[in-house]
């Protein structure tokens, strides 16, 4: 008859052993810290159709994951590996998976301190919680369809979380012009780093 709108881990037969996996494996847990998936070798046992779309939102089938924890789950096992593509991974298994932009999505910034003391730091979909900073650096790419701003932070390993618009407005808000290599850019400043946004010379055209 009516068919669910969101699909549950009893409703995706063909991912329970995974799940089983990596709740055994310490993913799940609170407290314990992330699973040490870098450090992981299995052997690569195919694609599953699953998918991270744009907004954060976790697709199995085609069908949105609804539940939180389950998808918090699954975004402790993820891992980007060198070819470019997004893993789940466990110590006996590697599963691709697709991802239309970045697996996580900045939801939230708190802003501490100022000048060169400041920090920034972001919260991600999943309940990353990252300061970023040269081990977290944040990066911008302008949209060529639209000439819109993305910026993205690194939260892990090759991973990456797209920071939402709302948070892409407050970050842009705390920009200052730096010179950097000679060139006047504007730039924003976080645990002594300096992250370049663009060319100040750009600013009013991107404003505009």
């Amino acid at each position: 008859m009516g068919k669910s709108s969101a699909v549950s881990g009893s409703d995706m037969p063909g991912l329970e052993a995974l799940i089983a996996r990596a709740r055994a494996d310490g993913a799940a847990g609170e407290g314990k810290g992330l699973p040490p998936v870098e450090k992981w070798n299995p052997d690569f046992c195919g694609d599953i159709d699953m998918e991270i779309r744009a907004d954060g939102t976790w697709f199995y089938m085609g069908t949105p994951i609804g539940r939180k924890p389950l998808v918090r789950l699954f975004s402790t096992i993820l891992r980007k590996d060198e070819d470019g593509r997004t893993y789940l991974v466990t110590p006996v298994e590697k599963v691709g998976i697709r991802v239309e932009d970045a697996p996580f999505l900045g939801v939230e910034m708190n802003v501490s301190g100022s000048g060169a003391a400041q920090v920034l730091t972001f919260r991600t979909n999943v309940g990353d919680v990252v300061e970023a900073g040269a081990d977290h650096p944040l990066r911008f790419e302008i949209e060529p369809e639209n000439e819109g701003l993305k910026p993205y932070l690194l939260v892990r390993g090759r991973l990456e979380a797209l920071l939402a618009r709302p948070v892409m407005y407050d970050l842009v808000a705390l920009g200052e012009d730096v010179e950097i290599d000679g060139r006047p850019m504007f730039a924003v400043r976080s645990k002594g780093a300096v992250f370049p946004i663009l060319p100040a010379d750009q600013l009013e055209a991107f404003r505009s």
